[in-house]
């Protein structure tokens, strides 16, 4: 075989999982959904469709960072096959996701969109019921203090000023 004439398709497995979720799955809609969020002018922005396959990617393979899902997307053939990267294509830097989770796609509720539409397909096609559902059971420290806590009997709910609340658990 050539230089010129490699092809990444044919080095994804017929069987490979990202081959079954891309003949179901349907993205076009991202980018009619984000369109008042980019801008005409400047810089050109990554297409919201690659990063909804990458980000895709991270949830089906178990990938939990977005630095190391940049780097495995640059060096698996099949995860850039599924992101319609060509080999010569770069990869987002890792930063944009959360540039892009903290502004437009908090503000335009795409990812809630984009989950939806995910699951309707995955239903449709019959890899998922919709029936059950599982809830991730992350353990997470809790940003408590001991040394300001107080007892039950001092505790007054009525109190609380909400937007005393750090930005995540407004959110």
């Amino acid at each position: 075989m050539r230089g010129n004439d490699f092809s990444i398709e044919d080095h994804v497995p017929v069987d490979h999982v990202l081959r079954a979720i891309d003949g179901i799955i349907d993205l076009s809609g991202v980018r009619g959904h984000l369109a008042q969020f980019y801008s005409s002018t400047g810089r050109p922005s990554i297409d919201p469709e690659l990063m909804m396959r990458m980000l895709l990617v991270g949830y089906i393979m178990g990938i939990r960072s977005e630095r190391r899902l940049c780097d495995e997307v640059h060096l698996n053939l099949a995860y850039r096959w599924f992101c319609k990267l060509d080999l010569a294509d770069t990869i987002p830097d890792h930063s944009t996701f959360s540039k892009n989770r903290h502004g437009r796609f908090r503000d335009s509720d795409l990812l809630r969109h984009v989950f939806e539409n995910v699951v309707a397909q995955c239903i449709g096609a019959g890899l998922a019921s919709g029936q059950r559902y599982a809830a991730d059971a992350s353990i997470i420290a809790a940003n408590a203090n001991r040394q300001k806590s107080m007892p039950k009997a001092d505790w007054d709910p009525e109190g609380i000023d909400p937007e005393d609340a750090p930005r995540a658990v407004r959110e």
